[in-house]
């Protein structure tokens, strides 16, 4: 994962550069942020069968997150002893029920990221001279990163392109943000909502059947990406209609990771290892960097404190991974919502906390 990093690129500069871009079109921007807070009937149901796809709009931007309904279901996670290039995490595998949830079609792009991490929304919704709305003041209560000491995309694209390189914290917070600016409850899914997605009702090493060499019109990997990322949802999508689940980045999950975890229950509903310590915790997917038997979706990769080598801060910084360009995530929405003693007791909790020493 390693690459040489390019010249710093200070935040201000890049702000200048948007406000030049955005100078063209703040008419059509007008008209997106205003349609942006109309309801979305789409995103409005109290059962699984009424579950639809729909566009989460980002207010104030032209960027609209693809959500895709799961159904819920129970599966087999982890991988049978007799599957290829297996790892003994694997298992051993586990009937897992799994309750129904949206998840984005494709990874969280530059674009949707960067609206967070530079607070585009904002800063455009003052250049439209556009008054706060209680959601406004509430994303201004969100944690931001802070300034990178490089270009996080490490030259390989922005825009349309996996953001990586963040810590699972800073993908947290992100869920976090869009949760206040939606009003729609976001999470990273759990390591076993990942996997049931990824299989999509298969029971095969890969969503597509066992055959890596059908691998290319599915996923960006070591063999065909040419040693970088690409922009999302460029291959062929699984069953389930998600993109990129095989390979362009690995993808966090809320998880610990625990070697052993699926050996404490033979049956478990919506499990979760708690996470207790910052490493390592759970990416899923396996990514551009990476060879086929990484792609498959029981393999599990713990983080390492070796994804933030190059990074130059003392103390070092608790929103990037200089090392991890291979890691990005994308965001699922369960279809009940849970309470808020829920949601502090297991869906976001997470130790250490993670406080910016800047």
């Amino acid at each position: 994962m390693h690459l040489a990093p390019p010249p710093a690129r200070s935040v201000f500069t890049c702000i200048l550069v948007c406000f030049a871009s955005l100078s063209g079109w703040i008419s059509t921007a007008i008209s997106t942020a205003e349609d942006a807070v109309l309801p979305l009937p789409e995103a409005v149901a109290t059962s699984e069968a009424e579950m639809k796809p729909y566009l989460e709009p980002i207010e104030h931007t032209e960027q609209e997150i693809a959500m895709v309904p799961i159904p819920g279901g129970t599966f087999r996670m982890g991988s049978p002893d007799t599957e290829a290039d297996r790892n003994e995490d694997e298992g051993p595998q586990r009937e897992v029920t799994i309750d129904p949830f949206w998840m984005g079609k494709c990874e969280i792009t530059w674009d949707q990221y960067d609206t967070w991490g530079l607070q585009m929304d904002q800063l455009r919704r003052r250049m439209m001279s556009l008054a706060a709305t209680p959601r406004d003041a509430l994303v201004d209560g969100v944690s931001k990163p802070t300034e990178p000491y490089t270009d996080m995309s490490f030259g390989m694209g922005k825009e349309q392109f996996p953001a990586i390189c963040m810590t699972q914290h800073a993908a947290r917070t992100y869920c976090k943000w869009l949760s206040v600016k939606t009003g729609r409850y976001y999470r990273l899914p759990t390591e076993a909502e990942w996997e049931y997605a990824a299989r999509a009702g298969t029971q095969t090493a890969y969503s597509f059947g066992d055959d890596p060499a059908d691998l290319d019109d599915y996923a960006w990997y070591f063999d065909n990406s040419d040693d970088t990322y690409h922009e999302v949802g460029q291959k062929q999508p699984n069953p389930w209609g998600l993109h990129d689940m095989h390979g362009n980045v690995a993808e966090w999950v809320l998880d610990q990771y625990v070697e052993d975890f699926y050996s404490q229950s033979e049956k478990a509903k919506n499990p979760l290892a708690i996470p207790n310590t910052l490493f390592p915790r759970v990416v899923r997917g396996g990514g551009w960097d990476d060879d086929p038997e990484m792609l498959r979706c029981a393999v599990r990769e713990g983080s390492s404190e070796a994804w933030k080598e190059q990074d130059p801060q003392l103390p070092q910084s608790i929103w990037y991974l200089t090392d991890a360009l291979g890691v990005g995530f994308r965001v699922v929405r369960p279809l009940v919502e849970p309470s808020d003693q829920e949601k502090a007791e297991k869906w976001g909790k997470t130790e250490p906390l993670q406080i910016d020493q800047e």
